[in-house]
């Protein structure tokens, strides 16, 4: 019996080892192992694709010395009202880089997309944002994951999503939508301005917001993140919060979720990166890029 009990074990072992093996290559793209048509564009200049059968333009950043075996982490970057996907990329308008995120990732771990968000009539008297009217700007977010994914190497069980503002609503909105696709968002000083369909599942939350916002208060802030608390089946809790004035920020760390949350209140307006007093850098860019890259890739 002790023989027969070995090799059912031994037989477990490698089942499971197997299957591990089974959902790590299923995690990898289709575009692992090919020679990768994005690489050949640099990043100043935009790439487009018709959804809806309208015209949507995008840049994509690839990693320096970019393995077409290697499966990156896959990050969306959403401009802000009357922002341009061209801001971001080259950090203009109060934006870093992509968010500032590839200086934190000394190891080049992620591939990057921003996207152009649609002129609408009703965005203040006609401006670019999220409106995802009819959820065609979600439907854009889909297209882009699958061009992207057959082009380029990416760990499909890592895609991400951040934004401020008008982007911040725009995570958000994948937050509720598509929470199965993504891993996790980071909401800079967002609203609920592109929508919220289901948004009754569980995903990992990270939302930071200025106690002083005069554009889009801290309590549309902190309303998105109870949805998320909720949904993550963490022990409620009142965060603390810094004083007017102070010029500080503090971060909360939720307990008891199946995904986390992470809460960071800061004493300022709607500002994208905001500094502590004195501070040279910004919190914005260090803190989200931590809290993306705590899910390891295996």
């Amino acid at each position: 019996m002790k023989r027969l009990s070995n090799l059912s074990a031994a037989l477990s072992a490698l089942t499971l080892s197997s299957l591990s093996a089974v959902a790590s290559a299923a995690a990898r793209s289709t575009g692992c192992g090919k020679d990768p048509a994005l690489l050949t564009s640099p990043t100043t200049t935009p790439y487009t694709v018709t959804v809806n059968s309208k015209a949507r333009e995008f840049y994509v950043r690839l990693p320096e010395g970019y393995d077409r075996d290697r499966a990156y982490r896959l990050v969306f970057t959403f401009h802000a009202l009357g922002g341009r996907a061209a801001e971001v990329v080259a950090g203009e308008s109060g934006y870093l880089p992509w968010y500032g995120l590839p200086a934190q990732d000394p190891d080049e771990s992620a591939v990057y997309v921003a996207a152009q968000g649609l002129v609408n009539e009703n965005d203040f008297g006609g401006t670019t944002g999220w409106a995802n009217v009819g959820g065609e700007d979600v439907a854009l977010v889909d297209a882009l994951v699958d061009l992207v994914e057959a082009d380029l190497c990416i760990d499909s069980e890592h895609r991400y999503s951040t934004g401020f503002s008008y982007g911040g609503a725009m995570s958000y909105a994948l937050a509720c939508e598509r929470s199965a696709e993504f891993r996790a968002v980071a909401v800079l000083s967002g609203g609920p301005m592109s929508g919220c369909v289901g948004g009754n599942e569980p995903i990992a939350y990270y939302g930071q917001h200025g106690l002083s916002d005069q554009v889009l208060p801290v309590d549309l802030g902190r309303d998105l993140r109870d949805r998320f608390v909720r949904n993550n089946g963490c022990t409620p809790q009142e965060p603390e919060e810094p004083a007017v004035g102070s010029g500080t920020h503090v971060k909360t760390e939720y307990e008891g979720c199946t995904h986390p949350v992470t809460w960071i209140a800061f004493d300022g307006d709607h500002v994208s990166q905001p500094k502590d007093a004195g501070a040279s850098q910004t919190f914005a860019a260090e803190e989200t890029w931590a809290f993306f890259s705590q899910f390891t890739q295996t």
